[in-house]
Formats: structure tokens, sequence, C-alpha cells
């Protein structure tokens, strides 16, 4: 991967030297604050801040869709196949480049950010309602819209960052941006525990109220960054303007060189974590965990992964992505096989806890370099597209995967499941050695 690729400048305009556009100047700004400008510490605990704060409201929907969930089925005693099936909630992940390039092309990020919170906060107030009535078909329609709006609002959250951060701001917070979405996870699990011991309506009516303060605090204190400008071929007179405003997005993701090793290694990164995550907490039930100790457990998992994609980011900016993304892919794919043994053995309470943690600490440091990875292949006046382009196609292994785990587990038992899963992962190290590394 040290080998040679050229990074997403290739599809950047030109810009005359004498008309720096805001991006520039802001990457100088941030270079001096790096420096120690006045006030550059002050700047950098705002900025902390903000990005702490909207990755969480990012990574809290994502947890409810597919976390809290898989745990709602799962505690009203679904089959493994429906619970595999709660997966398909990623479609919107999956599809969400097909409505990225509106939130590049009208209004702004920032804009769609807080407006996507408020109907996540409306949404999820309608959840609260449902879940304990027991209307399945209601609840599972209401988590449906649940994935639509936060896939919606991971395309501002991301553009935003990638707009108002310049590239190296963008890998040094790296690390606090998934560490945030991953402390956004715990709060996942901590729901779950909460609705062991009152409800899931509850759980829901907690998580509404929540985004609705987020919602609030961002539509107030985020800051306004200048809208980068676009390539002409974006904004070309004529009747078919907007449809070439609409497709220059992705003409210009897949210009990129390296693309199709880059599209593969995005594909398969994550496919092996994808089965095991599915079939998790079926797993953890049939070694004796109820609603609330998974829940705990689960907890403690997400910590681990916290610590793990903040180690993640401290790692890929000491020695860059291209030292550490063939060995960090090796080793996440190798904690899968704790699964295998945790199926297997079927231990005591103290041991499944320890081997939990140990893959979730793994799993956030992966998490941390795919992350890069995906910033590295946005180009400038598409940042917000060009992520979400990324980010779909990840996705898109974890929906299929999960949406068959189900089947799959309840033919061949977990211990072969979860062999099956890191057989799954071999294809993202492989590919690891051949993409871009810049």
């Amino acid at each position: 991967m040290e080998a040679a690729v050229t990074s997403h400048k290739s599809v950047e305009p030109a810009v005359p030297a004498r008309a720096a556009l805001p991006e520039q100047r802001a990457e100088a700004a941030g270079r001096s604050a790096a420096a120690g400008a006045p006030g550059a510490a002050a700047r950098g605990a705002s900025r902390g801040l903000w990005i702490s704060s909207t990755y969480f409201a990012e990574g809290l929907p994502y947890a409810i869709a597919h976390k809290v969930a898989g745990e709602f089925f799962t505690a009203a005693g679904a089959s493994l196949e429906i619970i595999g099936l709660v997966s398909l909630y990623g479609l919107p992940w999956n599809l969400k480049f097909l409505w990225s390039p509106l939130v590049d092309l009208h209004g702004s990020s920032r804009r769609w950010l807080v407006g996507a919170e408020i109907a996540l906060a409306v949404i999820l107030l309608g959840l609260a309602a449902a879940a304990d009535s027991g209307a399945l078909g209601l609840v599972a329609a209401l988590f449906g819209l649940v994935a639509v709006a936060a896939a919606t609002h991971d395309i501002a959250v991301d553009g935003f960052y990638l707009q108002a951060l310049d590239k190296d701001a963008q890998a040094a917070f790296s690390g606090l941006r998934v560490g945030a979405y991953r402390l956004a996870l715990l709060a996942g699990a901590l729901l779950v525990a909460f609705a062991g011991w009152a409800s899931f309506g509850a759980s829901f009516a907690v998580a509404a109220i929540g985004l609705a303060l987020l919602a609030g605090a961002h539509g107030v204190g985020l800051p306004r960054p200048a809208a980068a400008a676009r390539p002409e071929a974006a904004v070309a007179p004529g009747a078919a303007a907007g449809l070439r405003r609409y497709a220059e997005p992705f003409r210009a993701f897949l210009r990129q060189p390296g693309i199709a090793s880059s599209l593969a290694f995005i594909l398969c990164y994550r496919a092996g974590d994808a089965l095991m995550f599915a079939m998790s907490s079926p797993l953890l039930k049939s070694l004796g965990l109820d609603t609330a100790a998974r829940g705990n457990v689960g907890g403690i998992g997400t910590v681990a992964s916290i610590a793990g994609s903040t180690l993640g980011g401290v790692l890929i900016k000491r020695w860059g992505l291209a030292r550490t993304i063939f060995p960090i892919a090796l080793a996440q794919s190798l904690a899968i096989l704790l699964y295998v043994a945790l199926a297997w053995s079927r231990p005591a309470l103290p041991w499944i806890v320890a081997l939990v943690t140990h893959e979730q600490l793994v799993a956030g440091v992966g998490t941390a370099v795919l992350v890069v990875f995906l910033m590295r292949r946005c180009a400038d006046g598409y940042k917000s597209s060009h992520f979400a382009i990324g980010s779909a196609l990840m996705s898109v292994s974890a929906t299929f995967a999960g949406s068959v785990s189900g089947y799959l587990a309840a033919r061949v038992g977990f211990t072969a499941f979860f062999a099956i899963a890191f057989a799954a992962s071999i294809p993202g190290v492989v590919l690891s050695r051949w993409v871009p590394r810049d």
C-alpha cells in the first residue's frame, strides 16, 4: 500500500494562485493554529466539542436501527431468521449515495444536519409510543423511518466535517470522531440495559429527548464554514444542467486512480465483522445472558471499542495509513476467531466479557483505519457525496451478510457460523495490500 497512488487531489479543480478558495484560507489558518497561533488551543477545544457531539448524534440512531432493533426483536422471541433480517435496516445506508448530491447541491450540510436530527427526535417519539403496544408491524415500519432519516443525517454530518476541517485536521481528529460515534453505540447498549429494567418504550423516549437537545445545540452552536467551489461541469448552464450537476459527483469519484481496488476493499473490509455482529446477540442469549446482561456486556465492549478507535487514530497519525492499514486489517480479521472460541467453549461470564471486550478493542482500531481511508477518497466540492458513496458501499456487505446470517446460523450452528465469518474477512485483508495508501 505504501506504493503509490495519487490522492483525491487529482480530481480537484485548478485554482489560480491569486484567488485562494475559502477552503485554502481555512487550511492555512489551521496550519497557523497548529503552529501556536493565539487562540489555537481554544479553537481546538471548540472543534473537539462539535466533532464529538455531531458524531455522537450520528452514531445513536445507527445503534437504534441496528443493535437496539435486534435486541427488541430478540426480546420479543423472534426467530434467528427474523433477527438476521433486521440487517435490512442497513439498506438506507447502502442507498444513501442516491440522494447524497442533494446535500451538496441544495442548502448546506449544516441545515441538513440539524433538520435530520429534528426528524429523528419526532420519529423516536412515535417509536416510544408504539414499542410497548404489541404492534410489531408498526414498530418495524418506524425502525425503517429511523434508518432513512439516520442515513440522511450521516451524509450531512460527514460532509460538514470534511468541509469545516482541512486535510490534516481531518486525520488528526479521526480518532475523536470514531470515538464519539462508538460512545453513541455505548449509549445504544445502555438503552438496551435500561429497556431490560424499564421498557423499550421508555428507552426510545430517552433517545428522542437526547436527539432533540442535540438538534437545538447544533442549531445554535455549530460553525458556519464557507462553501467549497465546484468544478465548472457541476454548474454548467443548459437544459441538461440539472442532470450534469447530479451525475458529476459520481463521475468525479470514479475518475480517481486505483478506484477498482478501492471499491473492492470498501466492500470487503467489514464483511466478516458484519456476519459476526448480526448474530452476536443471539449467541449471548444462547449462553444464558438476558436482555439487561447483554446490554451490560455490550456496554463494556463498546467502551473497549472507543479506546480502540482512539488508539487507531494515534497509530495512523504516528505511522501513517500506508504502514498501518494491512496489520490492522489482519488483526481485525483474527479477532473474529474469539467468537468462534465463545461459541465452541461456552465459557463462564468473566470469559465472555473478556473475549467480547478484546474483539471490540480491535474492531475500534479497524474502524479508525477505514474512516481515514474513506476520507482520502473525497474530492473538494463533493465531500458529502463522496463520503456518502464510500460509506454506503461499506455498508452493502453489512446489509447483505447480516440479512442471510440468521438463515446460515440456524443451519450450521454458531461455531461453524463464526468460522465462516472469519473466512469472509480474509478478502479484505488481502485487498489492503493493493489499495491506494495516500
